[in-house]
């Protein structure tokens, strides 16, 4: 690591469920640790010792593409044991709730469950039954507290500081998890959030959370630092919410024109995934100079490396500075050795 990974001081909570309990200090503590990890990313053998022995179980009972590999990666790169469990593979087929699925797996002796659940506060009813650390993966349309973590990271290498930057949150804000978990953690940082789509996609009530509402498109994105995309989840909606896809397209899409006409010249564009190219954004957009999105699924891994390592269940860090120290002990009697029988050739 960049640091000494002995002089950092772990999260003193057990669990990580979401970001509107966190401080600003523990995110801070986040971010600079996932900084540090990321040189281990450039090494060409990305593989530390720093959880050797620990095990992570994975609980996901919604589809996942980047999230669940994230965490895999992140687990592996750190030496931790994985075991995957998901809703069509499990006893919960037959019968056996969420609590007990997690109860037998952890008196396997787990050190940590990660847990994506389509019912809010599932994460929580964990966190309260085992002794493991519990990391919410997402919970319904509650909160994803591991992408706004990976988002902040990306804004924080972008532009250095965090304060009096405006951003504009576009798209189904009343079903997202990220919006909420990204709203909680921009705000905490100091910066000016805003929300905009369509009114049947703004929870009743958001200003309460200290945002700005627009229902226009380009009204909201003048003078923005940040424009963030998100999905439309037809998945979570019960009921169509807007007429058609080609009108919101023709009104919330983020388009070239679009930005081109209304955006400052160096806005920059992020997208949480998966990206229905086409509808909320354009695929030269996506794939533009503008676009963070491949950085942001880069600094998932990161991050998600620092939330294993400075929860309690890696608290073998200890152990690892250790061994570090004996490391090094070792490495400098050699060297010790070799200047002495250096110094005898020399004699003869």
């Amino acid at each position: 690591m960049c640091a000494d990974s002995s002089e950092i001081k772990g999260l003193k909570r057990k669990d990580l469920l979401g970001i509107l309990e966190l401080r600003r200090e523990e995110i801070e503590l986040i971010l600079d640790t996932a900084i540090s990890f990321k040189e281990i990313l450039e090494r060409p053998i990305r593989v530390v010792p720093y959880l050797r022995g620990k095990t992570v179980a994975f609980l996901f009972f919604e589809p996942s593409t980047r999230t669940l590999n994230s965490f895999n990666l992140a687990a592996r790169r750190l030496s931790c044991d994985s075991v995957s469990v998901s809703a069509s593979s499990s006893s919960i087929l037959k019968g056996e709730t969420l609590l007990d699925t997690a109860k037998n797996l952890e008196a396997m002796k787990l050190n940590f469950v990660v847990v994506r659940h389509s019912s809010p506060g599932a994460s929580h009813i964990l966190a309260k039954n085992l002794t493991s650390s519990v990391i919410n993966a997402g919970d319904g349309s509650h909160e994803h507290p591991t992408q706004a973590l990976l988002d902040l990271l990306t804004i924080k290498e972008h532009f250095a500081k965090f304060e009096g930057l405006k951003v504009l949150i576009v798209g189904d804000i009343e079903h997202s998890r990220v919006a909420r978990s990204d709203i909680w953690g921009m705000k905490k940082l100091g910066m000016d959030v805003s929300v905009c789509g369509p009114p049947t996609l703004i929870p009743r009530d958001i200003e309460k959370m200290g945002v700005r509402v627009y229902y226009n498109l380009k009204e909201a994105i003048e003078g923005k630092d940040i424009i963030y995309v998100l999905r439309i989840q037809k998945e979570r909606q019960a009921i169509g919410l807007f007429p058609s896809t080609r009108e919101y397209i023709k009104l919330y899409s983020i388009t070239e024109e679009v930005l081109e006409k209304y955006a400052k010249r160096d806005v920059v564009i992020m997208h949480p995934g998966p990206v229905n190219r086409g509808i909320e954004i354009a695929p030269s957009v996506a794939d533009g100079t503008r676009s963070l999105i491949l950085p942001q699924v880069t600094n998932g891994v990161a991050i998600r490396m620092a939330c294993f390592y400075l929860l309690p269940g890696g608290e073998g860090r200890e152990e690892g500075r250790v061994k570090r120290e004996e490391g090094r002990g070792m490495r400098d009697e050699g060297r010790e050795r070799r200047e002495e029988g250096g110094e005898r050739r020399d004699e003869r």
